[in-house]
């Protein structure tokens, strides 16, 4: 059974000038399987980021079908959704979105906040997860004190703190330069690995999608 699988999914949006609707996504059928690390490439505006968000359950197809781990979510209700996002989806954005007030590890941690109780062990998997990435030294700083790349470190962690099934990724390099977009990559690559999570990541360079399994290519919001 896939991980997760969308059937002739399509999304429009309404323009705000002429009111009418524009088509984003159009018919996409695809499955991701267990432990699979996919890129998702094409030009911008072709749909990546609005494919991101229906698998994500951050938005909701205008048709088709989205089924994760054998569930169809595409008429579950927002509370079930979030629940959903919760506990088997993580993401990392182009910028890390982390709170400026709190520290690395309270960034990491702030997932499980959104869980009905806080999972057993979850500050030890915290510090075990922020040292696989070098930042053993810097749980107690804040992000202010981190370089960029540090940043998108701690944001991995904390798209991994739950466990999730599912990790996705929209641009996580977008922001770095070359040295540290491929020690990003090699790090997301590495714990995709040893967590059996599967990977997909929105990207516009070449390099990095080739080191995927998989590369699905978006042309005006149909899989070319």
């Amino acid at each position: 059974m896939p991980l997760i699988s969308l059937s002739s999914v399509s999304k429009s949006y309404t323009d705000p000038g002429s009111g009418q609707q524009v088509p984003v996504l159009r018919d996409i059928t695809l499955a991701i399987e267990p432990g699979e690390s996919v890129a998702v490439v094409g030009p911008s505006g072709c749909g990546k980021s609005t494919l991101l968000n229906i698998l994500g359950t951050l938005d909701t197809p205008d048709g088709g079908e989205v089924v994760l781990e054998g569930e169809s979510l595409t008429r579950c209700d927002a509370r079930h959704l979030a629940e959903v996002r919760s506990r088997k989806i993580g993401f990392i954005f182009q910028l890390h979105h982390l709170m400026p007030q709190c520290s690395v590890l309270e960034n990491v941690l702030l997932p499980t906040l959104a869980l009905p109780s806080p999972p057993a062990g979850a500050r030890q998997r915290a510090e075990s997860l922020l040292a696989q990435v070098g930042l053993q030294d810097r749980m107690s700083w804040r992000p202010a004190q981190l370089s960029g790349g540090e940043r998108q470190r701690v944001a991995v962690v904390r798209a991994l703190i739950n466990q999730p099934r599912l990790v996705l990724a929209d641009e996580p390099t977008g922001a770095l330069d070359e040295k540290n977009a491929d020690a990003l990559t090699t790090l997301l690559l590495d714990l995709q690995r040893s967590t059996g999570t599967a990977l997909v990541m929105v990207t516009h360079h070449p390099a990095q999608a080739a080191r995927m399994s998989r590369v699905l290519r978006i042309h005006e919001g149909a899989l070319a």
